[in-house]
């Protein structure tokens, strides 16, 4: 394996720190994922539901900002500035939370773009090495000519792999991302009109 990396040549280098900074963003991020997955409380969501319903949005803010539920978590914050504007601390609390999602997705992005064209610098460079040897007329030292091209392909080939392997994680958060989104809009809307319904039975 060492051996087969040292022929890819120079651009070999920046290909492993490359892979290096993707494994450890899909490992932070896949053990965020986890923590989150056992963090959510749907029960707090009914209970802060169910408060704002009795018109107790005192217990439920609190119900919420005490939560490691993230759906709960922004609830909570959005009804602590239900006085001053609902909407407004509902898009403030989930642009803190969904930050947190989003953390990562910008460096797998680039190396996804970055790893095939540094495997295709790889390619070009190879390839000048072997048509070079080929006009300085070594004809006689095959091996530093298939040399060359094999560096070629070991880079190209290296460089789509690390892409590849990004790639699934990246869309797998990415959905994972969307899904948070989705949720915060749909349980925002649900608890907004349950105050709309509160200030209308109080009025």
């Amino acid at each position: 394996m060492l051996e087969l990396f040292q022929k890819g040549g120079p651009v070999m280098w920046p290909l492993l720190a490359t892979s290096v900074i993707a494994l450890s963003v899909i490992i932070e991020r896949l053990l965020f994922t986890l923590r989150t997955l056992f963090r959510r409380k749907p029960m707090v969501v009914a209970e802060m539901f169910e408060a704002v319903e009795h018109s107790d949005f005192e217990r439920a803010a609190s119900l919420g900002t005490n939560s490691r539920d993230f759906l709960a978590r922004t609830l909570g914050t959005a009804l602590m500035h239900r006085d001053v504007s609902f909407s407004n601390g509902v898009l403030q609390a989930a642009g803190a939370e969904l930050q947190r999602f989003n953390r990562g997705l910008s460096v797998l992005d680039t190396v996804i773009t970055l790893a095939p064209l540094l495997g295709l610098f790889g390619t070009v460079t190879g390839m000048i090495r072997a048509f070079g040897l080929l006009g300085a007329g070594e004809l006689g030292a095959p091996a530093q000519i298939t040399g060359g091209i094999a560096e070629a392909l070991i880079a190209t080939a290296f460089g789509l792999l690390v892409a590849m392997i990004a790639l699934i994680p990246f869309n797998y958060l990415n959905a994972r991302l969307e899904q948070a989104r989705q949720e915060i809009e749909t349980a925002a809307a649900y608890l907004e009109l349950l105050l709309l319904k509160a200030g209308k039975s109080n009025s």
